[in-house]
């Protein structure tokens, strides 16, 4: 054994799909949400403020693509303990 044989792998391979600059998920539902909001207030304002929410989503998913994502499962999987407020973590042991 020489060594280890390394395999290149394709960062597309290993990345979301993504649409001008955010994962395509957070796309669909600022899209949804801004269309909405459009339809109820009747307002142009409703689509600058899109604008800004898919700006900041582009600026957040410059480092990490999947951010989102492990945004979501780190919330759903990983809830605040009683004491979080003394320690500012989850710590089940004082």
């Amino acid at each position: 054994m020489t060594g280890l044989e390394r395999d290149t792998v394709f960062v597309a391979l290993t990345r979301p799909q993504m649409f001008a600059g955010v994962t395509y998920s957070y796309f669909v539902v600022n899209a949804v949400v801004a269309t909405e909001l459009f339809l109820i207030f009747h307002s142009i304002w409703v689509l600058a403020v899109a604008l800004v929410v898919h700006v900041a989503g582009v600026l957040l998913c410059l480092r990490e693509p999947r951010i989102f994502d492990l945004w979501l499962t780190r919330v759903s999987r990983c809830p605040r303990v009683r004491n979080h407020a003394i320690w500012r973590c989850n710590s089940y042991r004082p």
